[in-house]
């Protein structure tokens, strides 16, 4: 290990920085952030780096060369970023010679310490080096890194450090804080903070401290979304609570590859359903998620698409909220929006449909019931969902309530998969398409005028297979 990696407390201490260009803001920023004060040496300066010298901490701008007179000992940091070579290793000699450390733009064999890249969930930072050796690849990392770090965690860090004397006065020993902490880290208070709702965190950690003996891990349930079929069309708040969960009750169409991202040590129980065959009931799901979540156990109940769109989440959140089982339901994309995104088919467009209906397709007692005068209004697109089996019906009674029979309609099947294939068709040759080609579920039916945008718009998305 080449680096000694520190966190330093730059507050009110000051750094010199010799250059005035984007290199030179860039680095005085930081400083800044941090707390310190900016002097600048530079014949030319840029516009944005005088005003923040001049702004923060009574910094001072100097314009002219650098001089060897200007290597001050009460530098905490000196900062070469000239375009000068020659001129970098001096400044780094003479830093060196008085132990003031250096940091040399762009040549780290004369640097004592470099600029990271951070991620900053103040007062959480995290910061990324190669040791100079590529940046690039340190700015690469940050990018992952910033994507799966929710901004809470950061108001969750201060919450927790507001009440560190409470809990260890409360708490004496260590090895018992320690088991506290961690018991809160993974609790429904954590939770609370990283949804949003601070001062519910603070009561609940406040209540915790005061009870500290029998704080449990309170059972929740999650009521995740998990997208059309793609697994990177997952949230990240889905992604985060599916990591934390302790039993993943999930479905059908949950896509695979979404359940071998999770780690080891999880109770996965499937509770697929196909037509005309429920492995699971739903009295018996919601049976489930009770009985788990009264265990004291986290439950993620993974459904396909979104799980308030056909998807029975609000019945199942109605029975937990009728158990007192606390509940948090996280969005998906449904598979309206993704299907039609990855076959160049936009819902709503100015020139072709101002509004557009998600309509269930599936059949009761061999009929589809619906209000059939509604759907056959112009400018509208419709969606329908499940409705493989009853397709026939569907167009024949649209037609036959004044839809016009060269209605385009498009048939999705495997939507946002690799597997996906877009048929696309009239209402008035829809069924005669089913008989002719081998059709696999899900799917998903769209049919409005555009439909017709398929033909250019799917060119140009990479994520179409038609």
């Amino acid at each position: 290990m080449k680096y000694l990696p520190l966190m330093h407390n730059f507050e009110r201490k000051t750094c010199l920085i010799v250059g005035g260009g984007k290199v030179a803001l860039r680095r005085a920023k930081s400083v800044l952030a941090a707390g310190g004060i900016v002097d600048v040496i530079a014949p030319t300066c840029l516009p944005e780096l005088f005003d923040l010298v001049h702004q923060y901490k009574s910094g001072q701008y100097k314009n002219g060369q650098y001089q060897a007179e200007d290597i001050d000992p009460r530098y905490a940091l000196v900062i070469a970023a000239t375009n000068d070579r020659q001129i970098n290793q001096a400044i780094a000699q003479q830093c060196k010679a008085k132990n003031i450390l250096v940091n040399v733009v762009d040549d780290s064999s004369l640097c004592d310490v470099t600029f990271p890249a951070i991620v900053d969930r103040n007062p959480i930072l995290v910061a990324i080096s190669s040791g100079s050796a590529s940046p690039q690849f340190s700015k690469l990392l940050r990018e992952r890194i910033n994507t799966f770090i929710p901004n809470g965690y950061g108001k969750l860090a201060e919450l927790f450090g507001r009440y560190r004397k409470r809990v260890k006065s409360s708490i004496p020993k260590t090895k018992d804080r320690a088991v506290f902490w961690n018991k809160v880290v993974h609790s429904y208070i954590a939770e609370s903070a990283l949804s949003g709702n601070l001062e519910q965190a603070e009561a609940q950690l406040k209540g915790a401290i005061d009870n500290h003996e029998k704080l449990e891990q309170c059972g929740e349930v999650y009521l995740i979304g998990a997208g059309p079929g793609d697994p990177d069309l997952l949230t990240l708040r889905a992604l985060r609570l599916l990591q934390q969960s302790e039993v993943i009750v999930y479905d059908r169409l949950v896509a695979p590859e979404i359940l071998n991202r999770l780690e080891q040590g999880k109770d996965l129980i499937y509770v697929g359903k196909q037509r005309a065959n429920h492995s699971v009931a739903q009295p018996q799901i919601n049976e489930l998620l009770i009985r788990y979540a009264s265990q004291g156990r986290r439950v993620a109940r993974l459904k396909g698409g979104d799980p308030f769109i056909f998807g029975r989440g609000g019945e199942e959140i109605e029975n937990l909220a009728a158990h007192n089982i606390p509940f948090q339901v996280i969005p998906g994309i449904t598979a309206a929006n993704g299907c039609a995104s990855y076959a160049g088919i936009p819902l709503t467009h100015r020139d072709h449909a101002q509004s557009v209906r998600f309509v269930t397709g599936q059949l009761q007692n061999g009929a589809v019931n619906l209000n059939w005068a509604e759907l056959t209004a112009a400018d509208q697109t419709l969606v329908f969902y499940m409705g493989l089996q009853g397709l026939p019906i569907i167009c024949e009674n649209l037609i036959k309530h004044g839809a016009a029979t060269n209605t385009p309609a498009a048939l999705i099947e495997k939507g946002t998969t690799l597997q996906q294939k877009v048929h696309i068709s009239t209402l008035e040759e829809l069924a005669a398409l089913l008989e002719s080609i081998e059709i696999h579920a899900p799917t998903l039916t769209i049919v409005g005028s555009v439909v017709n945008l398929h033909a250019s718009l799917h060119w140009f998305n990479k994520s179409v297979s038609s």
